[in-house]
């Protein structure tokens, strides 16, 4: 089975400096290792166009939006938050990640590809309505979701997110919204120190000590998320996919490995076989350590696949 890759050659042009861990040599490890893995050939690759505002304002205010128009600098560094920069390549890459990940509703939604991979930065799920932080301009996967439930009608749409940090943006969009369920994992307590209050009933947290490995994943992802999503039904996943969680990446101190990226992959898509025509979207979050990240998003999208 083929799926889809998506990517813009915009989003290498975003650049927080030589010393920031979210770098364009992350889609080069990438791709290195979609090549030296084999599994490229039954990539379909599509070019990612750039999101409008109108899309963007699916889950952004548009005064939000406005700003980061505004602030994208002609030369030089605008700092937004103490992590969180845009040189002048940067608004473009971020309008190209979010609209890789429309993209990808669309193709999935047409039928041209059963899932969909959007390799993107900037990436997207601390992104708020109103706010940039972590990284994160747009909230791409969030902004995809509401794509779909807005443009195709879908009256459910989950989206997981196993990001070595709390997806805020993604949580401050979901919570309480109808036809939305969100499931998320991350270390805890950890940058944004967020996830752990009382909680509407559509949003389902399982935040890990610090130390958790591949076993305290997977029992979350039996004990909690796969009840929540059988009873959701959603018709359409998606994933927040970040991969800073492997135990070579310094960034935290969880320690799972690739074949637990496979196993939860795996699960999702019996997820989507079962509810959702076989319908996955998901797009990079973090993961930050190069030769971990090529090799777990390899692991990924076999799970995608359903390769042996």
């Amino acid at each position: 089975m083929s799926i889809g890759f998506i990517t813009s050659p915009t989003c290498a042009g975003h650049d927080m400096g030589d010393e920031h861990p979210e770098c364009p040599a992350r889609l080069d490890a990438i791709c290195d290792q979609l090549l030296s893995s084999g599994i490229d050939f039954v990539l379909r690759h599509f070019d990612a166009p750039a999101a409008s505002r109108e899309q963007l304002e699916l889950v952004h205010d548009p005064d939000y939006v406005a700003s980061i128009f505004e602030r994208a600098p002609r030369a030089g560094i605008e700092r937004l938050d103490p992590d969180t920069c845009m040189n002048p390549g940067s608004l473009n890459a971020a309008l190209h990640a979010a609209g890789a990940a429309v993209s990808a509703v669309d193709r999935v939604m047409a039928g041209e590809v059963p899932s969909a991979f959007c390799a993107v930065r900037p990436p997207g799920h601390h992104a708020e309505r109103d706010k940039a932080m972590g990284f994160c301009l747009f909230n791409n996967i969030a902004i995809a979701a509401a794509h779909a439930r807005e443009h195709y009608g879908l009256e459910r749409v989950a989206i997981v997110d196993f990001d070595v940090h709390h997806g805020n943006g993604t949580e401050d969009f979901v919570k309480g919204r109808d036809g939305y369920l969100l499931c998320s994992s991350f270390q805890s307590p950890f940058y944004p120190f967020s996830g752990t209050g009382e909680l509407p009933g559509n949003v389902v947290n399982s935040p890990l000590e610090a130390g958790a490995g591949g076993a305290e994943l997977r029992r979350v992802v039996e004990e909690t998320w796969l009840p929540a999503l059988e009873e959701f039904r959603p018709q359409m996943l998606f994933v927040s996919a970040g991969f800073d969680g492997h135990r070579e990446d310094d960034m935290a101190q969880l320690h799972f490995i690739e074949d637990d990226y496979r196993w939860v992959t795996d699960r999702l898509r019996e997820v989507a076989d079962r509810h959702a025509d076989d319908r996955i979207v998901s797009a990079l979050e973090g993961g930050y350590a190069l030769s971990a990240l090529g090799r777990s998003v390899v692991a990924h999208l076999q799970g995608l696949i359903g390769a042996k």
